[in-house]
C-alpha cells in the first residue's frame, strides 16, 4: 500500500521534504512513502492502492479539482493527515468556503452527525518562530517544538467520532486531533510536528543538543500516535529498514563453477577477470571484492547502514564475487542461496528445459542482495555494465529502497515481497521486434503458472490471475487483491536489444498488505519460500521463453493459456480515450501487435474489424476497480 504526499502548488515544499523523511523513517517498509501531483491526483486511480493522504502545510486554498478528489477519497473510506492545519466544526455549510475565507482548505461532511468538516492554514506573516509545548493524550510533555503561529480548532465540542491527540501546554487548546468523516477519518496538527525537533530548527534556542534529541523522539512518538489512530499499521523493530544498498554476491548454481569467472572476464575486458575492482558507469560505481573479503566488506556496510538517506551518497556499490563457492549462511540471512539452487535444478528438469555444460539457464547466474535500490536500475541505468554482462542474467534483492513499477510508480518492498529481474538478449536481425510486447504477458503468465506448481500454492493458485496489461492479482471471495506486477525495459546497441524484465510478488507479507501466504491454511504457510517461488517462475519462463523465441515472437501458442487465466474476458468497461467517453467489452488481445482488443458496445458482437477499438498497453491505464481504461499520463 502507498502513503502519498500531496505536493502540490499549494503547498510549502520544506513541509513536503520533512513530510518524506519523518514518514519514511517510521513507515518503511512496511508502506510506500512517496509524492504525488495535482495532476496524478486528478488522473490517476491512486486510491484503491493509497492507505494514507498526506497534506503538508499550505499557502493557500486546494484546486476545486483536488479538493473534490481528496473528499471523496476521504468520505468514502481513506484516511487524510494535515500537518501546519487547523479545523472548524459546523452544523451548517459555510456556503461558497473558497471565496468567503481565504483560510479554508477544503471541507468535508461528515453524514452520520451531519457535521461540516473544512480544514483550515494560517495566513501569518509573522516570521520568527515562537517555542510551543504540548501535553500528548497519553500525558508526556513534548518541549521544542519550534513554529510560527498555529492554526486554531473551534467548534469541535462533544463532537462525535473525535479523538484529541494533544492539547498546548499553555492553555489548554486543541493542538492535535483525529475525527471519523463519513467512512474515513481525518488528523490535523496546528504545528508542523514532521519537522524534526532539534536545536537547528528554531532560530534561537537554549535547548541543549542532547534534550533536543529526547524531545525529537517524543515528537516522533506523536507522528506514530496518529499514524495508529488512523489504523496504519507501523513496522515492528525487527523490520526497521536499512536507509542504504548493502553488498551484493555474484553467484552461479553449484554445478557450473566457471559461470563467476566467464561473466567477470567479460565485464572487465579488455583486462582479465582476476584484475576486476572498480568499474563505473552512468549512475553506479561498482567495487568488485573477492571471497575472502566478504565478511569485512559485509561487516562495514552494515556498522553504516544508517549513515546517509540521500541516495546521491549511496555509492560505490559493492559487489562479492564467488566464483567457487556459495557465502555462508549467515551472511545471506534473509535468502537461502543453496536451497534457490537446489529447487532450481529440479523444476527445470521438471519442465524440460535445455541444459548443455557450456552454457547456464534463467536462474544459474545471479546477483544477489539483501538491500539493493532497484534490481531494474541497478541493470538499465548502467548502459556500459548491462551491455558487458550475458545472458540470461537475473538480479534479485530482499528489499529495495527505490522500487520501480510501470510508468512513474514505485513498487512496494517491505519483507517477504519478492523481488527481481532478468537481463536477456536478442538479435534484431532474426527476431521481429514488433513482438516485444508480448514479452510482458508472457513473463506475467509464467508467474500465475508458476503459482499452481505444488511447490508454491498447486491448487490454491488457481485464484492466482492476470490483470492486463502486467499486473498480477487473487480473487479471495469475490474481491479482487494485487499482489504483483511486471516491468519490461528494452534497450537497443549494436544489433542487438537488451530485454529486462523485472517483477515484484507479495510472497510472504504480513498484513495489511495482501501475499501469497494468506491463501494458504496457518498449518502450510511455512511450506512457501521466497526460494521456492522464484526457482519455479524462472524455471516457467525459460520453457516458455524457448517456444517464443523459436516461433520468432508469435504469442500463438500461449495465447488460449493467457486469455484462461486473464480477468477480463467479456468484461464492460468504460474508456475514457475517446471524446465523448464510451462503453466497450473487451474481446481479447490482437495477435500481430499485443494490442487489448475492445468492440463498442453499441454495435454488438461485429465481426468487422472497423467496429474495434485497440488500446497499446504501454499508452493506457487500466483502473479495475472502477472499470475504467484512461490515457496513462
Amino acid at each position: 500500500m502507498n502513503v502519498l504526499i500531496y505536493a502540490g502548488s499549494e503547498t510549502l515544499q520544506k513541509s513536503v521534504a520533512h513530510c518524506l523523511t519523518a514518514l519514511r523513517s517510521i513507515l518503511l517498509p512496511q508502506y510506500s512513502v512517496q509524492t504525488v501531483t495535482d495532476q496524478i491526483l486528478n488522473s490517476q486511480p491512486w486510491k484503491s492502492t493509497c492507505a494514507l493522504l498526506v497534506l503538508p502545510q499550505c499557502h493557500r486554498t486546494l484546486q476545486p479539482t483536488s479538493s473534490a478528489s481528496i473528499r471523496d477519497f476521504v468520505e468514502t473510506g481513506g484516511s487524510l493527515i494535515g500537518f501546519g492545519a487547523g479545523a472548524t466544526c459546523s452544523s451548517r455549510e459555510i456556503s461558497g468556503a473558497a471565496s468567503v475565507s481565504n483560510d479554508i482548505l477544503l471541507g468535508f461532511f461528515d453524514k452520520p452527525t451531519g457535521a461540516y468538516i473544512y480544514l483550515t492554514h494560517s495566513r501569518s506573516v509573522e516570521v520568527t518562530e515562537q517555542s510551543h509545548a504540548l501535553r500528548a493524550s497519553g500525558g508526556d510533555i513534548v518541549e521544542g517544538i519550534y513554529d510560527r503561529v498555529p492554526c486554531g480548532f473551534t467548534g469541535f465540542d462533544d463532537e462525535k467520532g473525535l479523538r484529541i491527540l494533544a492539547r498546548f501546554l499553555k492553555d489548554d487548546s486543541i493542538a492535535g486531533l483525529k475525527k471519523d468523516i463519513g467512512k474515513g477519518r481525518i488528523a490535523a496538527w496546528a504545528l508542523n510536528i514532521e519537522v524534526p525537533l532539534t536545536k537547528d530548527s528554531a532560530t534561537s534556542s537554549t535547548v541543549s543538543t542532547a534534550q533536543a534529541t529526547i524531545e525529537g523522539e517524543k515528537g516522533l512518538d506523536l507522528l506514530k500516535t496518529t499514524l495508529l489512530a488512523l489504523s496504519l499499521h507501523l513496522p515492528s523493530v525487527a523490520e526497521s529498514p536499512v536507509l542504504r544498498p548493502l553488498p551484493q554476491f555474484l553467484v552461479s548454481t553449484p554445478g557450473k563453477p566457471t559461470i563467476v569467472s566467464t561473466i567477470t572476464d567479460l565485464v572487465a575486458a579488455p583486462s582479465s577477470g582476476s584484475q576486476l575492482s572498480v568499474f563505473k558507469d552512468e549512475n553506479d560505481t561498482f567495487h568488485f571484492h573477492h571471497t575472502a573479503e566478504s565478511r569485512a566488506v559485509l561487516k562495514n556496510a552494515r556498522e553504516n547502514t544508517n549513515a546517509a538517506e540521500d541516495p546521491s551518497q549511496w555509492q560505490p556499490k559493492h559487489i562479492i564475487l564467488c566464483p567457487t563457492s556459495l557465502p555462508d549462511r549467515d551472511q545471506t540471512p534473509l535468502f537461502d542461496l543453496s536451497s534457490y539452487f537446489e529447487s532450481l535444478s529440479p523444476a527445470k528438469k521438471a519442465l524440460g528445459c535445455r541444459d548443455a555444460p557450456d552454457t547456464w539457464g534463467i536462474g544459474e547466474a545471479l546477483l544477489y542482495g539483501e538491500v539493493v535500490t532497484s534490481t531494474q536500475t541497478m541493470l538499465d541505468k548502467n548502459p556500459r555494465f548491462l551491455s558487458r554482462l550475458p545472458s540470461p542474467f537475473v538480479s534479485l534483492a530482499s528489499y529495495q529502497l527505490a522500487g520501480r513499477g510501470r510508468g512513474s510508480n514505485i513498487w512496494l518492498s517491505p519483507s517477504g515481497c519478492l523481488q527481481f529481474s532478468v537481463l536477456l538478449r536478442l538479435s534484431t536481425a532474426t527476431f521481429p521486434m514488433s513482438k516485444l510486447v508480448f514479452i510482458q504477458y508472457l513473463f506475467a503468465l509464467a508467474v500465475v503458472e508458476a503459482c499452481r506448481d505444488e511447490s508454491v500454492l498447486g491448487k490454491v493458485g488457481n485464484s492466482v490471475r492476470l490483470k492486463w496489461p502486467n499486473d498480477i492479482y487473487v480473487l479471495v471471495d469475490d474481491e479482487r487483491k494485487k499482489i504483483g506486477g511486471i516491468l519490461v525495459n528494452t534497450s537497443f546497441s549494436g544489433g542487438k536489444v537488451d530485454i529486462l524484465p523485472g517483477c515484484g510478488l507479495n510472497v510472504s507479507n504480513a498484513a495489511p498488505i495482501f501475499s501469497l501466504t494468506q491463501l494458504l491454511s496457518p498449518a502450510k504457510r511455512q511450506s512457501l519460500t521466497l526460494e521456492k517461488t522464484v526457482s519455479s517462475i524462472l524455471a516457467r519462463f525459460e520453457k516458455m521463453w524457448e517456444t517464443f523465441v523459436e516461433e520468432r515472437g508469435s504469442f500463438d501458442s500461449f495465447m488460449d493459456l493467457y486469455l484462461e487465466r486473464w480477468l477480463h474476458s467479456d468484461q464492460l468497461v468504460t474508456l475514457t480515450t475517446v471524446t465523448p467517453p464510451q462503453q466497450v467489452r473487451i474481446i481479447g488481445i490482437t495477435p500481430d501487435h499485443g494490442l487489448l482488443r475492445t468492440m463498442p458496445e453499441r454495435t454488438g458482437w461485429s465481426s468487422e474489424v472497423s467496429g474495434f477499438i485497440d488500446l497499446q498497453p504501454d499508452g493506457n491505464s487500466f483502473d479495475i476497480m472502477a472499470g475504467l481504461i484512461k490515457s496513462k499520463s
